[in-house]
């Protein structure tokens, strides 16, 4: 059990130490630890986790952390995979908040963040094209994959009510 809470509680440091950009960005991180590393969960309840994640509010990551580990070692377990996961970018922020408000204005900073910002933006891209193979293929799916990127993207809609016609649709179509 020791073990078991030493291993989320590095694993979701590594999570929470990579995961540059926000929430889609960290999914193939978490994929990694918990299905291919140290097989916590199967491929099929990760799918099944991350549609259960994304409709309560908060971070995926801290989500993933509590649903994996309370499910592999009970309290202590979501416990310390929670801590793993907010000890780097707590420490990383508080010295980042220093050090930027000191070089804010220069180039090279300002360059850096701006290479980061779509590098993430392709790992965006890529974790939807990899959600969206995985998730299904019948032409209804497509067609709500469809649907709700187009209330945003288009229609600027609030993706709380997106969430909430893509529970409606998926009731009538699916």
């Amino acid at each position: 059990m020791i073990q078991s809470v030493f291993d989320l509680f590095w694993s979701f440091v590594k999570v929470g130490s990579f995961s540059f950009g926000g929430a889609y960005s960290l999914i193939p991180l978490i994929e990694k630890e918990v299905v291919e590393n140290h097989h916590w969960l199967s491929r099929d309840e990760f799918i099944k986790v991350l549609g259960m994640v994304e409709i309560f509010p908060g971070a995926i990551s801290i989500k993933f952390a509590t649903y994996t580990g309370y499910k592999t070692a009970g309290i202590a377990g979501a416990v310390a995979a929670n801590l793993g996961n907010i000890l780097t970018p707590a420490v990383l922020i508080l010295l980042f908040t220093y050090i930027y408000s000191i070089y804010e204005k220069n180039i090279l900073v300002t360059k850096a963040f701006n290479g980061i910002k779509y590098a993430v933006i392709g790992m965006i891209a890529a974790i939807m094209y990899q959600y969206a193979v995985k998730n299904g293929g019948t032409w209804q799916e497509y067609l709500l994959l469809a649907v709700g990127a187009g209330l945003v993207l288009f229609f600027k809609l609030h993706p709380a009510y997106v969430v909430v016609i893509a529970a409606v649709i998926g009731i009538m179509l699916l």
